[in-house]
Formats: C-alpha cells, structure tokens, sequence
C-alpha cells in the first residue's frame, strides 16, 4: 500500500512513524496537497463540516456555522454567519450562482451569490441535507429539495411563492442527497430512492445490505458518474446502479424508467466517500485496525483507494493512506471526499484539514522515477513528453543519469551516453571531460567524444592522447587514425611520439603512428621513409594520394624489395613521372628486380623498351628462363647474333634451334634438334613448319637408321612426303617398333585424302551447276528501258524524243545500253558483240542479250 502525505509540513503530534513501514515500488496514481491559506487559519478556531466544490471555487461549512467561499488554493473570498450550530449541507447549482445551505439547528437559506432573491426557512428540526436544482439560475427551475425526518421538494410557483411537497417520509432521517438532471437520489435509514422530478414517480429502491450499522455513524455516500449512473457506497458495499427506459409494453402503472444494479462489490474498509475517475473509481475508506500491544481498535489513517470495477468484484489500481490532522480523534462519518469534475481535482474533507489530491502529471511521473533512481526510465518520459512537462528539462534529467553512472562505476554507459544527452554543447561536453579525468577515466570518454559538429578545444584531444600514449600504443594509434588531423596540435602530438620514440626506437606502433602524423602535417617525405622501413602496405596509397613520386626516384630499390609486383605496376603506371631509364639505372646492381622491371615492360609494350632488348636475353637466361623463348619470339629488336652467342654458352637447345632457324639455318637447327634433343616429334614438327623438301630429305636420312625414328616419320608425314619414299630407304631385316600400325595408319590417310578430294569435287561440281542456272535465269530476265537510261557511247538518251521515228539500241546482259551505230562493227571473224565497258575493265565480256529495233 503507497503511502501519500501533503506536500505542508506535518507536525509531530499529529503524524505517525512512517520510516518503519517499506517504499513501494509501485507508482502513485495521485499526488496530494494541504489546502491551506484562509483554510488553515479557519481550522485553527473552527472545525469543517461539509464542502462542496465547483469549477471556479469552493463552499467551506464549518462546526460554528459558518460558510466560506474560498479560491481553489484556499483563500477566503467570501463569508456568511449562517447559525451559531454546526452547518451540514451546502449546495451550488451548476453556474455557481445560487447557494443553498442548512444547518442543524433547522434553518435553511437559499440564495444568489450575485442576486438578491433569497430563501430562509426554520424548520422545527435539524435539517440534515439540501440540493438545489442544477439548473437553478433558470425560472423554471427555482426547486430544491431539503431532508430531515422528510424529504422535502420547494418549488416557486409564479407568484414567487415557495411552495413544498413531501417527496418522502417515514424511514428515518434523510442523510444523504444528489440531484442530477432530472433525477434525485437520497437515503435514509432504510435504503436509497431515485425520484423522476419530471414525472413526479419513485422509480426505485435500494436497500442497504448491512443494517448492523449505525447510518448516523456509517452514513451512505452518493455520486452520479452521469446523467443515469449513480454510485452507491454504504458501509465497505459498493454498488453501480444504471438508470434505463422501460419498453412501452412493459409499462402498464410501472414508471417509465427503471434502475438494473450493474455491478456490486465489498470493500476492505468503510466507505467515507465516492468520486468517478474515467472508468474507475477513487473511494475514500475509514480504516480501523488492531493494536499489537493492547488488542484494542484505533482509527488509522484514512485510505484514497483507486479501483477498477468489475460486474461482481473490484481490481485495487492504488491505495495510498493519508495523513490529515487529527485522523485518531475522526469518524467514518467526519470524512467526506469531493471532487471537481472538469479538472479531476479530489477534496478530503476532514474536521481539521482538507487535503487535495491530483492526477499524476508527468512532471510528478519523472519525479518519482528520479527519486527511484531510475534515471534512463525519466529520460525517455521527459524525450516523449517534452512539450507537456514544465518542470522538468531533458538536460538536467541527462546529466543526473550522466552522474548516477559514473558513481556507479560504469563509465563506459556513462560516457556512451554523453553522445545523446549532450549533444552539440561543446562547453557540456568539455565540463564532463575533465570530470572523466579527475576520476582518471578518459579512455572510457575517448570513443565518444564529438569530431565535427561540435568541435572541442585542441586541449581536450591533446590531454586524452597524452593519455594514451602513457599507457596504451595501441589505443593510442587508433585515436590517430579515427580522429581528423585538424582536431589538435599536430605538431605537440609528434614531438610526444618522439619523445617516447627514444626509449623504444624499434616499436612499430609508434613508428607507423608517427607516420600518420606526418602524412597529417603534409611531411610526407618522413611519412614515406618510415613506411619503407616499416614495409607497410599503405606506402603505395601514400605515394599516389599525394602524389611523391619525386621523392621516391631514390627509393626505388627499397619500393621492390617490399613489394616487386605493386612496384612494378605503379612505375610503369607513372612513366611519365620517373622514366624507363631512370629506374633501370636505379637497379642496375640489383639486375633480378631488373629484370622483374623490364619483364613486365615488355608485358605491356613490346617495343618501349626496345633499348634494352639485349640486356634483357642475359637477364632472362640468368633469371627466367621459361620466358626466354617467348621473349626471342616476340621481340623484333633482339640481336640474334648476341642472343645465339649467349645460348650457345648456356647450351639453351630450344632457343638455339628458334634462333637458328629464324637466322635461316634450318638444316643446322633440325641437326640440333635430332642430334641434341633426339625427339623425333619436334623434328617432325619443326620440318612441318618449314614446309622445305631438303629438310625432309635430312630428317629421312638421319632417321633411317634408328627405327624408333622411323616409327615416328611413319605416322606423321603421311599427309607431307609421300610415305613410300621412305618405306623403299628402309633396310629389309630392320625390325621396326610398331610397323603394322603405322602401315595401316599410312593407309587410313591415303583413303580419308581420296575421299576428302571425291567430297570436294562433288561440291564443286554442285556449286557451278547451281550457279550457271542462277545466270541463266538472270540473263533470261527482261530489262527496264525508258527514257531515264542513257547510251554509254554518246551519253545521250537511249530513247529518242520522238517516239514516231525509228530506232535501233543494243542492250548487253551487264544492263550498259548502246545505240546500235554507236557499236564499233564486229570483225569479220568474229559476229559477236562485246560491252564495251565492261570488256576495257576486264569483266569478262558479255554478248548482246537484246536488240531493239522500230
């Protein structure tokens, strides 16, 4: 159970211990105020009786009879002398202009706040309850009902004559009344009625299920939640009673309205009061309890339950007791619970105090969370809610869970944070650094510190890399890298890394860092030197990024012993800014990155390097002989000479025999290849590519007597020499590996060649058929002659203007016209005519297809 006390001071006498009794974890629903101001100095010589409250202010009865109009922080507006005896009602219509008021000395008054009309009546009893009509301020409806031993309803007629009917009467004292709409509900001694003021009819009763109870002492508590909905709380029973139309044809001599109880539950404690909230309800309990150490009852503090009722039980939302002055003297019957509908304000009236509870805002929820500690819980609800809270700021929130981390120890939360809460405030962020550094925790800020919106001062940076270079390189390094280079005093930094180099010249951390603050300070001179030393990898992003290719024409060696292949490339991609020649002298005593260098020239270009073509046939005959003969091959600027020479000392046969045979000594090269090399195959196939009868001649002459060679020629120059030239040289006895096989194979070339050539001139003979009958067609075609055709002699039209006169034109199959006299006169041996044209262009002549004559 929450425990609630108003924000005044209580005094010791008046308060109980409340440190023995354990925090809840669970939130209140409400908070609580003493109202004081002209209420406390009304207290203090006078007791409250009853209140009642609206929107714009609220009605004090007190003990000596008087009524106090009061603001809603409680001062005193107005006040009224009553009677000398104890005020028990006071009620106010819904404009808050008509007050009515009795007493218990039997009076009764009834008046306009602004206006003169006024109501007194003395009755010959105490009168207990008042209500007056909530629409009082309108002339039709001046009416108020009053009950003591009766229920009495006043109505003015026109005459502006109060008149008064008894509503109810016999059960007892009226003692409680709420006046809704046109529905009145009150008790008595028996149970509760609901009166229709419009039709003038009782349209219910209910009574009250614990008739053990004193009502004067346990009085019943009434609250409309709306027009039809009245809440009924009597001793700890609790019922929801709902107001309903009855269907025309169950009315007969019924009332046109009916009441069906909704819901009804007990309570823990006695019910001092009821108040709707929403879908809930706040009830306000008189609790008793058991003394431990007499075994005798005492009033406790008051309870302000929140509840959530269900059809046959209730669900306890929060439930906080109250501490108001003089709680052990009161009664269930000294408690009353008001409350102001439009703002969800809660009045606890009690002889000695009066009390106001409030809905939570959400300023009162993020107080609570902080006094909980739950810092990151009060952060988001002020982020969600920014606009509504007024107390509260993002920021101060922030920095309090900022400083509940670190003085928990989690730095690293702690410091993460910062980046949310702090956000651009460079002297925040600057504040909360130099406290990570008092408790020596700057490591824990360094991955979250802010490098470009904002910026800190250069001090900050300095002071955390000081920091790390004290104790972590490696920590230390990575700040280098992540942070931009403008952030600090570069040069403070490097003198640092110096300083430190000097004990440890050798640590690669330090060294490739101090690089990088080079590389920052534009030395890149010093930055590439130690990145050749180091043989780091970024040395060739670095020399490109920048552009350092004239700082490296010196270090060009040490670029290739790192790394030949990205050397290599990125000299060949800048020729223009170090030259061919330049590096091969710079390698000129180290000849095997040489020759990487210029392999992979010639790679590229084969005639760049042209110069050095020669130098290049030693260095691949010492380093890379496999590339040696394709080197021979493609380059058309090696000496021969020179190359021979140095293959002839090596004994290079392959390159000798291509050199050789490129030279023009071909006999010699076939020579070395039987006689160095014995591979009838390459023989063979060197004597192919020559395509040279003589070279046959030597290859057959060399090989006729070794029979694996002439098992070789057998199968392979079948379709070059004629074989039988060769199986007549073959000695008779010889025993020759594979004969039969390579007789019969001998055999299958001869057929596939026969039959190779059979296919050949079938399609041949195929192909001139179709093509001399597409001619023939062709030629067989008539041809278009008009006036647009010229004659190719004379050029003058082929037709003549007057179509009357006659005419004679020769056409030939090529489509040229002639006018037959402009045609030379065919020879007397020949009668056939030729075009002329095409006969000059060699064309191949054509005959006169067609001779026109009119």
């Amino acid at each position: 159970m929450a425990e609630a006390e108003a924000q005044e001071t209580v005094s010791p006498e008046e308060s109980t211990d409340e440190s023995e009794e354990e925090e809840s974890e669970e939130e209140p629903k409400l908070k609580y105020e003493r109202l004081s101001n002209g209420v406390t100095e009304i207290l203090q010589k006078d007791a409250a009786s009853c209140m009642t409250v609206h929107d714009k202010f609220l009605a004090l009865g007190t003990h000596y009879g008087k009524v106090y109009l009061l603001d809603v922080q409680g001062n005193i507006t107005q006040k009224f002398d009553v009677s000398p005896v104890k005020i028990n009602q006071i009620s106010l219509d819904e404009s808050g202009e008509h007050l009515g008021v009795c007493s218990e000395d039997g009076k009764v008054q009834v008046f306009g706040l602004y206006t003169g009309e006024e109501f007194h009546e003395t009755f010959d009893c105490p009168i207990k309850i008042i209500a007056v009509h909530p629409h009082f301020v309108r002339s039709s409806c001046k009416q108020f009902v009053t009950g003591g031993k009766k229920l009495l309803l006043f109505e003015r007629s026109w005459m502006s004559r109060w008149k008064s009917s008894v509503l109810h009467e016999g059960e007892g004292n009226i003692r409680s009344v709420k006046w809704r709409g046109h529905l009145i509900a009150w008790a008595n001694n028996m149970g509760v009625k609901i009166f229709d003021i419009t039709s003038k009819q009782r349209i219910t009763n209910v009574p009250r299920d614990d008739i053990s109870l004193r009502p004067d002492m346990y009085p019943c508590s009434l609250c409309w939640k709306d027009s039809v909905t009245l809440i009924i709380g009597w001793g700890t029973s609790v019922k929801i009673c709902s107001v309903k139309e009855r269907h025309a044809s169950e009315m007969r001599d019924l009332p046109s309205r009916y009441v069906e109880i909704v819901s009804q539950f007990e309570t823990e404690f006695y019910i001092s009061g009821l108040a709707p909230l929403c879908d809930q309800l706040v009830v306000l309990s008189y609790v008793k309890e058991v003394s431990e150490k007499t075994e005798r009852e005492y009033c406790a503090r008051p309870r302000l339950d929140i509840i959530q009722p269900l059809s046959e039980a209730c669900e306890e939302i929060s439930s906080d007791a109250l501490t108001v002055r003089g709680f052990q003297e009161n009664e269930c019957r000294d408690y009353h619970l008001e409350y102001s509908e439009g703002e969800s304000l809660f009045y606890i009236v009690s002889p000695r105090d009066v009390v106001v509870a409030k809905e939570r805002d959400q300023d009162d929820h993020i107080d609570w969370l902080l006094e909980k500690k739950k810092y990151e819980e009060a952060l988001m609800a002020a982020e969600i809610s920014q606009k509504n809270i007024k107390r509260h700021k993002i920021l101060d929130i922030g920095l309090a869970y900022i400083n509940h981390l670190v003085e928990k120890g989690e730095y690293d939360i702690a410091a993460r944070k910062c980046q949310k809460i702090l956000g651009k405030n460079a002297a925040l962020w600057e504040y909360e650094v130099y406290k990570f550094k008092e408790i020596g925790q700057l490591k824990a800020i360094s991955p979250y510190l802010p490098r470009g919106d904002p910026v800190l001062k250069p001090l900050i940076y300095e002071m955390i890399l000081h920091e790390f270079l004290e104790s972590d390189y490696e920590g230390f390094a990575t700040l280098v890298r992540e942070w931009p280079g403008d952030l600090y005093n570069n040069s403070v930094i490097v003198q640092a890394v110096r300083e430190h180099l000097k004990k440890d010249s050798q640590n690669r951390t330090l060294l490739q860092t101090l690089a990088e603050l080079y590389t920052y300070d534009k030395n890149y001179g010093n930055a590439l030197e130690i990145y050749l030393t180091l043989r780091h990898k970024d040395v060739f992003q670095l020399i490109h990024k920048h552009n350092l290719f004239s700082s490296i024409k010196d270090k060009i060696v040490l670029l290739m012993d790192f790394d030949s292949e990205k050397a290599v490339d990125m000299l060949l991609d800048n020729e223009d800014k170090i030259s061919i020649k330049k590096v091969v002298e710079e390698l000129e005593d180290r000849p095997e990155l040489q020759h990487v260098y210029l392999h992979k020239l010639f790679k590229r270009d084969h005639h760049k390097g042209q110069r050095y073509h020669e130098k290049q046939i030693s260095l691949y005959a010492e380093y890379d002989r496999p590339n040696l003969l394709p080197f021979l091959r493609d380059s058309t600027h090696c000496p021969l000479e020179k190359a021979l020479e140095i293959c002839h000392q090596r004994n290079f046969v392959e390159e000798t025999v291509y050199l050789l045979s490129r030279m023009g000594n071909s006999r010699s090269a076939l020579k070395m290849i039987m006689e160095e090399l014995h591979d009838v195959d390459k023989a063979i196939e060197f004597a192919k590519e020559q395509d040279d009868a003589e070279l046959w001649e030597d290859l057959i002459s060399y090989s006729i007597d070794k029979p694996p060679f002439i098992t070789g020629l057998l199968n392979n120059i079948g379709t070059h020499v004629d074989p039988i030239l060769l199986i007549h040289r073959i000695k008779e006895g010889m025993e020759i590996p594979n004969l039969r096989d390579s007789l019969v194979k001998i055999l299958q070339d001869y057929n596939l060649q026969i039959l190779l050539r059979e296919g050949c001139k079938k399609i041949l003979v195929a192909d001139s058929l179709s093509l001399l009958k597409k001619m023939h067609r062709t030629q067989m075609k008539g041809i278009l002659v008009d006036e647009e055709n010229i004659c190719e002699s004379c050029l003058a039209p082929i037709l003549p203007s007057d179509a009357a006169k006659p005419f004679s034109m020769v056409v030939f199959h090529c489509r040229h016209m002639f006018h037959k006299e402009c045609l030379p006169v065919p020879s007397m041996t020949s009668q056939a005519q030729f075009c002329n044209i095409c006969s000059a262009k060699h064309r191949g002549p054509g005959s006169a297809i067609l001779e026109m004559k009119k």
